[in-house]
């Protein structure tokens, strides 16, 4: 089979035809329902992830003490800048079937530096464990009827613990991973959105909702006394993870989006054996393959800024027009020990304790759909990074990644439960977030290298680099400023 190289130490990539969407998905034609009930699918993972950090937890806490003037511009450019830098993320894995920690080892100086460091830098980020801290102190007040005291944050903890053991079984339960993600972030994402939009409306009055939207669209200056690292957080967990949404573009190629149909996917326990090519797939240059490349392309826009982008930015501005007018009513702001339920408390006392029982149930949710998405990832990408690059490890799994993945996951739980013991659940996040910000320093960078390299007809153009540009001034200011105010104690930028 014919074959072409992209980048440096990683094995040349196949040559093949792309599959038609209608191959893939398995339907004869691909209207409007066929496109929601099949092809929709990896952007809701990612914006089940999005929703429980940034724009549950970062987002209401800092309009709930700050207001949304000088803040909701911050909010609208990163989930623009994000949204477009996960397109950019999928067009290499579309057009590959590569994942993107595998990818990356095709930059210089190889995959021996590129692999290491971009795990080491995403577990940094999302080791921590603060968004499954979240979880568990929301189900903690669910069962209890009250937020935790000081004395009992072990309980909550071993509650997180608890759902972390629930994600396993949701994987191992599964016939095919990512379908069992997306069909769990079909119930979650849209159960509590469709809550928040009823209780946000019959509650919220329309000037806050003007304020809010206004707030969104207007340029300002940050308000006086919020801090550059607080902003980076915002900015880094709004939408996604910045630097590092890579980490979420892997099911792209488990959907079967383009080549990934080529390369396989990780199947659950009940799934059986399942192929998956250490070696991604590319096709030719050819007017057919450019025909169905065009095709896949309006595809993964769909998904991305149609479910992605739209659902970001409601998950956003649903939760802080909530808490911005609970903080007017209470004369009370959320801090970073309440935030996760702190609406819920403030609702239950405006509206009696059904309400407050609800609004618990919501902020699970929120946080659970994140716990899932997260936790699976960090496994996801460590087992497609090593079965990608360890001969010897294909061969002692017998090129079943699954004799990997279980195994890994329950190692992975063990070191999140240790890891959950240091900080409160909103300060992991915070730093979780301003970690996501050091990798927009890096990766948009690699990406211009790969994407420039695929078949004509996937290249992006021009304009595609400049905007992958503005992601890296962007976000890597919020880093830059979050490691000067480590080191020295003050913020490189005050408000």
């Amino acid at each position: 089979m014919a074959s072409t190289q992209i980048g440096v130490s990683r094995p040349p990539l196949d040559l093949d035809d792309l599959p038609a969407p209608e191959e893939v998905f398995k339907v004869r034609k691909l209207g409007p329902r066929q496109i929601v009930q099949f092809v929709i699918g990896p952007s809701l993972i990612a914006l089940g992830i999005s929703i429980g950090s940034g724009e549950w937890l970062l987002g209401p806490q800092a309009v709930g003490k700050f207001g949304f003037v000088g803040v909701g511009w911050v909010i609208t450019v990163s989930a623009l800048l994000q949204t477009f830098y996960n397109v950019e993320i999928a067009r290499y894995v579309v057009a590959t079937g590569e994942v993107p920690v595998v990818g990356w080892g095709r930059v210089p100086p190889g995959w021996k530096f590129w692999v290491p460091v971009s795990l080491l830098v995403f577990y940094f980020a999302f080791l921590f464990g603060g968004w499954a801290a979240g979880a568990g102190q929301g189900l903690f007040a669910l069962i209890a009827g009250r937020g935790y005291r000081p004395d009992e944050i072990e309980y909550v903890r071993l509650l997180a613990i608890g759902l972390l053991f629930v994600v396993f079984l949701i994987t191992a339960g599964a016939r095919k991973v990512s379908r069992a993600l997306e069909l769990t972030n079909w119930v979650l994402v849209g159960s509590l959105l469709l809550v928040l939009v009823v209780v946000t409306v019959a509650i919220v009055p329309f000037s806050v909702w003007s304020e809010g939207v206004r707030g969104l669209v207007t340029p300002a200056a940050p308000p006086e006394g919020i801090t550059a690292s607080q902003l980076g957080g915002l900015a880094g967990f709004t939408a996604l993870a910045s630097g590092l949404n890579w980490y979420a573009m892997n099911h792209y190629r488990d959907k079967g989006y383009g080549m990934g149909h080529r390369v396989g996917f990780i199947s659950g326990l009940r799934g059986g054996k399942q192929e998956l090519r250490p070696v991604g797939v590319t096709f030719v240059d050819t007017p057919a393959n450019a025909s169905l490349w065009r095709r896949w392309y309006r595809l993964l826009l769909i998904d991305q800024w149609a479910v992605f982008f739209v659902g970001a930015m409601l998950g956003m501005l649903l939760p802080t027009v909530l808490m911005a007018h609970l903080v007017a009513v209470s004369g009370t702001q959320p801090t970073a020990a309440n935030v996760p339920t702190f609406s819920a408390e403030q609702l239950g006392l405006l509206y009696g304790q059904g309400m407050f029982y609800l609004m618990l149930v919501v902020g699970v949710l929120v946080l659970f759909s994140t716990q899932l998405g997260i936790f699976e990832a960090l496994v996801r990408n460590f087992t497609d990074a090593m079965h990608a690059v360890s001969p010897k490890l294909r061969r002692r799994i017998e090129d079943d990644p699954r004799r990997f993945y279980y195994p890994f996951m329950l190692f992975v739980l063990v070191l999140i439960a240790g890891a959950m013991h240091l900080a409160l659940p909103v300060e992991l996040v915070q730093i979780s977030a301003n970690m996501s910000n050091l990798g927009a320093l890096m990766f948009p960078f690699a990406l211009m290298y790969l994407n420039s390299r695929l078949p004509r007809p996937a290249r992006p153009r021009w304009w595609h680099h400049v905007v992958l540009v503005l992601n890296v001034v962007f976000f890597g200011f919020f880093f830059v400023n979050f490691v000067f105010e480590l080191v020295t104690g003050g913020p490189l930028v005050r408000f």
